[in-house]
């Protein structure tokens, strides 16, 4: 699972992940999460975690 800074473009970080799991001959991706999960989708994510889109922000 991918989740990269808060405080950075998520693009290169997914697109790093993807290389890497191309190189090791795996099928699936998780990368991603509700605010950037567009982005993951685009360089391969095969799963990513969209609970605040469904379901809204945490009480608390």
């Amino acid at each position: 699972m991918c989740i990269p800074p808060a405080d950075e473009p998520a693009g290169p970080h997914f697109a790093l992940l993807a290389k890497i799991a191309a190189r090791n001959g795996l099928s699936r991706l998780s990368m991603g999460m509700s605010g950037d999960f567009e982005t993951a989708v685009r360089f391969g994510a095969t799963s990513v975690r969209v609970g605040s889109a469904l379901f809204g922000a945490r009480a608390g």
